[in-house]
């Protein structure tokens, strides 16, 4: 009886160290699922849940599967409060994953450092949330970042008069400093600018500011549908300068909204073409399964939260078979330069900016983007 309780013992103890943990490493999402950037949230949290489930299918990370829970917040801010809450609360998530919205991580934000909550690629391009945090990781380059870019090109080709059509709040404002400052760089100053409320398409006071001043180019730091408010209401004046828009805009939903009249428009991007083969993570990404694939394909915000996904399994990969919140931080902050395929993040103890990659495209006339 004794040998029998002692090869039954040891046959426990043998499987206890060869089966893999089963439990779930849970991350939270407070997102835009429906609203003003519903296409962008949803598409975002699609590209992560591409790259979980294929590491789900291999078995995970150190036997654990991944679970993302996303909650819609609908781009209002006291839902992502309320969402954080429930998800630390309720769902008790290891870290938060891709939050969206400059004012809605603003919110949440005091939430993170109280609890010391990971926090992994914010969809937002905030210059003011990027100073240092020891929680939060970025992966997209700033709104400083992108107005620097279109600013260079502009002033490349001789455009000097540029203006901004902007958000009337911390996003808006973060991307009209970001114009400001890449124009005082190259001793130029503003030429007209005109805002908006969230959450409305009431542009015609802002279009009627910008027209006044005459600009030859237009930055708009907005989603799609005051985008293409603006568009048709600058034609009625008469003018026609140059429209820029920042990566937030979501081309799709943009070009879907003004058909036709999104030919030319200009849109500074933050992560590959994700319709170029060039580079080994495109590559990677257009080769998914169907089943696995995003029901929007490949685009620039399924990419981005693909890639999203792929450092964080890296960073949780590093922090061990039993992370802690500290070891996931840890892990981040020691990872240096991770190649995801052809583009590099890199992270240390006294930079937590992924990355500052931007490009610009351009929509053509069959309603394509091509840069």
């Amino acid at each position: 009886m004794k040998t029998l309780r002692a090869l039954v013992a040891t046959g426990v103890a043998l499987f206890a160290l060869a089966a893999p943990a089963q439990e779930t490493i849970k991350l939270g999402q407070t997102a835009a699922l429906t609203g003003p950037l519903a296409e962008l949230g949803s598409e975002y949290r699609d590209g992560a849940l591409a790259y979980f489930k294929s590491v789900n299918e291999k078995g995970g990370v150190h036997g654990r599967k991944i679970e993302l829970i996303s909650l819609d917040d609908g781009y209002v801010v006291a839902r992502s409060e309320e969402n954080a809450r429930k998800l630390l609360r309720e769902e008790k998530v290891l870290a938060f994953f891709g939050p969206f919205g400059t004012a809605n991580v603003t919110a949440i934000k005091p939430l993170i450092d109280e609890q010391g909550v990971p926090t992994l690629a914010p969809y937002t391009g905030s210059d003011d949330l990027r100073k240092f945090n020891r929680n939060i990781f970025w992966l997209r380059a700033s709104y400083g970042d992108e107005t620097e870019k279109i600013v260079e090109q502009l002033v490349a080709v001789g455009i000097k008069r540029i203006g901004v059509f902007y958000q009337n709040d911390a996003f808006g404002l973060s991307g009209l400093a970001g114009v400001e400052n890449a124009l005082k760089k190259r001793n130029l100053a503003l030429t007209g600018k005109g805002a908006f409320e969230k959450n409305t398409v009431d542009v015609a006071a802002g279009v009627q500011a910008i027209a006044a001043a005459d600009p030859q180019a237009v930055v708009l730091v907005s989603t799609y549908k005051p985008a293409a408010a603006f568009v048709r209401e600058m034609k009625k004046t008469g003018k026609s300068p140059q429209v820029f828009t920042l990566s937030v805009v979501g081309f799709k939903a943009l070009a879907a909204e003004l058909g036709a009249d999104a030919t030319g428009i200009a849109i500074s991007q933050v992560v590959p073409f994700p319709w170029s083969a060039t580079q080994p993570l495109v590559r990677e990404f257009q080769k998914l399964p169907a089943a696995a694939m995003p029901p929007a394909g490949a685009t620039f915000t399924t990419l981005e939260g693909y890639m999203a996904a792929k450092v964080t399994v890296e960073a949780l990969r590093r922090a061990g078979p039993q992370p802690t919140r500290e070891k996931l931080i840890a892990a981040l902050e020691t990872m240096g330069d991770y190649d995801l395929g052809g583009v590099s993040v890199r992270y240390n103890p006294t930079s937590h900016i992924g990355s500052r990659f931007t490009e610009l495209t351009i929509v053509g006339r069959d309603g394509k983007l091509f840069r």
